[in-house]
């Protein structure tokens, strides 16, 4: 609390830009520590929720070119790139005139490639003439995660570039520096695959169990208090169990998320033929239209109920 303390002595101007059921959030809990922020998203209602909290509406994304730290946080880097297009044209710009007085850092929360990551810092840097920062920081708590403040958020920074948003970070959750540019997209790869496989094996578990007659309830309930239990038994266990698709976390991208784990093992000549069939689990959930809906959903998959309503 010191360092968040310390850091909005300093006032830096901070913008977030993508409001979904976790950016809106992370936003708020940035602004509840007493930064300055300025936000955009595409749609309306979250903006406006936290506008009446005290955030400022950024006007346009190109207009962020003056922030001290950008936040991104949205599905994916071809969304990152095309919704930061105006932004690297101004910094662009302003580099060509005159070298930007301030460093500036791109914060990229999104759950991204590894490899993609690292080669959009290289062009970003290029544009800005080095003075802006690209450092990868994708999450993992869920939605109250999120609320609370206490993400898990896996960082790919130069030493710098991590002490400069360090205590932005802290505001949101518990940062941890992995390595340069691209650890933190890794790790977050990492943790998706174990996710992914432990949400389908959980769902298996509880359909085996329920057609064999046992409790499913209770079947949680002993599995929690051995080796079994997991962040996942505890949070998407019951939704698994009461057949609650509502979407926290839209099961479609554990499907993108996988497929950069995967890449990660090929480059690596590692053999992980559980991540890939567990891919091809969450490619039928969505090939059967219930990418839409939480994580939870692939229960419906095991199912073969692909309506994804309450059997």
């Amino acid at each position: 609390m010191l360092d968040i303390m310390k850091a909005t002595e300093r006032s830096p101007q901070i913008v977030f830009i993508g409001l979904g059921k976790m950016g809106e959030a992370m936003a708020r809990n940035v602004l509840r520590a007493g930064f300055s922020l300025r936000v955009w998203n595409r749609s309306r209602p979250a903006l406006e929720r936290l506008l009446a909290e005290g955030a400022e509406e950024l006007e346009s994304v190109a207009s962020a070119a003056d922030a001290s730290v950008v936040i991104v946080m949205l599905p994916d880097l071809p969304q990152v790139e095309e919704t930061l297009a105006p932004l690297l044209e101004s910094w662009s710009g302003e580099a060509s005139k005159t070298p930007l007085a301030d460093a500036k850092t791109l914060v990229i929360c999104s759950t991204v490639s590894p490899a993609a990551v690292r080669d959009f810092a290289d062009r970003v840097s290029a544009l800005s003439g080095a003075a802006v920062s690209l450092i990868d920081a994708p999450v993992s708590g869920g939605t109250e995660g999120a609320e609370q403040g206490s993400l898990s958020i896996m960082v790919g920074a130069s030493p710098d570039a991590f002490e400069r948003v360090l205590p932005v970070l802290q505001s949101m959750g518990k940062p941890h520096r992995l390595g340069e540019v691209g650890a933190g997209s890794l790790a977050k790869a990492c943790n998706q695959v174990l996710v992914g496989l432990t949400t389908a094996a959980l769902a298996e578990a509880v359909v085996v169990a329920e057609r064999s007659g046992l409790d499913s309830r209770q079947l949680l309930e002993v599995l929690g208090g051995g080796l079994a239990d997991s962040a996942v038994l505890r949070l998407v266990g019951p939704r698994i169990v009461g057949q609650d698709y509502e979407v926290r976390g839209a099961a479609q991208f554990m499907l993108k998320d996988l497929g950069f784990f995967l890449d990660a093992a090929r480059s690596t000549d590692t053999d992980a033929r559980l991540s890939s069939a567990a891919r091809q689990r969450y490619q039928s959930l969505v090939d059967h239209g219930l990418g839409a809906q939480d994580l939870s959903v692939v229960r419906a998959e095991i199912e073969g109920n692909h309506g994804g309503e309450q059997a």
